[in-house]
């Protein structure tokens, strides 16, 4: 550590310079982290909210879009609840529609059916719940996008009016799209096309998109035995995300550019720390000849690599969140403590790695080199 820290202090402009290269790819690092946080909540935080263990879809639905595919009906949520570990299950419908409310704001919502006395039925923290056939209980933001408790809102095409009776707490998005839960004979409704004043089929009112179920506390739902009895598909909430409109596409790709991100702090370190090994080889060979051990060498730079990487590391990640908390609320950002401080981890461990691969070359410096042998 002696020699480390003398080093910091002799070339603080070339390791500050270095420093100020890893805090710009920390900062780059938090956005990033942010900006997935963001857009998984954006894009499915109206499904992780629901107190759901598993969905069941139609059998045979393709995953990716099973929420706008899937058609299971009555017979199917009666063979779920017979099914042991289920606490529950009910009939989920899911719709996106546009709409617009009687003060002129377009508005598009992603329609959430649900019994009013089940398990799926939202709490209300502003207004009332689910009780009348045409009440609508709305996302927080859709308040802040133009909607009030209230208003009258009309789906596009359809001219079915609904209205908004209540908010939830918190956000509830589907698909980057507000969510509003719906009484599920009315979702069935709009979900066949009938419209106000039509005979709706007896089919409409047997049919829904998922069914939703619940497991009993400490139970594991067995989802292939579920599947065998009620024909259906099923995956775990989690695995249910992929079937949001472009959250596979969305998370991937910013999965991979995070990825990039990591190899090239660790390729910059390592750069770094290789023609910082080369220029001070005469210094380390006189070490070497002094009767300094290898051993003692090595840590002596990783140390050095690990103070650069957390001071540096740490700068951006403040400074990243800095420049997080001006993001408008026009941008899909949510800052995760856990996910910065998971990513901070990541960028220093492989950035570590990067020059301990750099500074393994002590090991080949010659003693001789000292005392002129190299000439």
């Amino acid at each position: 550590m002696f020699l480390a820290l003398r080093e910091l202090r002799f070339a603080r402009a070339r390791f500050g310079l270095m420093g100020g290269v890893v805090a710009l790819i920390a900062v780059l690092t938090v956005l990033l982290s942010g900006l997935s946080s963001g857009l998984v909540e954006d894009g499915v935080s109206g499904l992780k909210r629901l107190p759901v263990t598993a969905f069941a879809f139609g059998d045979g639905t393709k995953t990716d879009s099973a929420f706008s595919r899937s058609v299971i009906d009555d017979q199917q949520v009666q063979a779920w609840r017979r099914q042991p570990g289920v606490a529950d299950a009910a009939p989920f419908g899911n719709f996106l529609v546009n709409a617009h409310s009687d003060s002129g704001v377009p508005v598009d919502l992603a329609l959430f059916g649900v019994e009013p006395d089940s398990f799926l039925a939202p709490a209300a923290s502003a207004g009332s719940g689910l009780a009348d056939p045409d009440g609508l209980v709305v996302s927080s933001t859709a308040l802040d996008a133009g909607l009030n408790i209230g208003d009258t809102v009309t789906i596009d095409r359809l001219g079915t009016t609904l209205r908004v009776v209540g908010a939830t707490a918190d956000q509830h998005t589907f698909g980057h799209v507000d969510v509003a839960f719906v009484p599920l004979r009315t979702w069935q409704e709009i979900h066949a096309g009938t419209r106000p004043g039509d005979t709706p089929s007896a089919q409409t009112y047997t049919e829904a998109t998922a069914v939703a179920l619940q497991a009993l506390p400490g139970s594991e739902l067995d989802l292939a035995a579920g599947d065998a009895a009620a024909g259906t598909s099923s995956v775990p909430l989690e695995e249910s995300f992929a079937s949001s409109p472009g959250f596979s596409a969305e998370t991937s790709t910013l999965s991979l550019i995070q990825v990039f991100l990591y190899a090239i702090s660790a390729l910059v370190v390592g750069a770094f720390f290789t023609v910082w090994t080369i220029q001070r080889k005469h210094e380390i060979a006189v070490l070497r000849a002094l009767g300094a051990p290898t051993s003692y060498l090595l840590r002596d730079g990783l140390a050095q690599a690990l103070m650069l990487l957390v001071a540096a590391t740490a700068v951006g990640a403040v400074a990243g969140f800095g420049v997080g908390a001006l993001i408008g609320g026009g941008v899909p950002f949510t800052l995760d403590p856990t996910a910065v401080l998971t990513a901070s981890a990541l960028l220093i461990v492989l950035g570590l790695l990067g020059s301990a691969a750099a500074i393994a070359r002590i090991a080949s410096v010659d003693p001789l080199t000292a005392l002129g042998g190299a000439r």
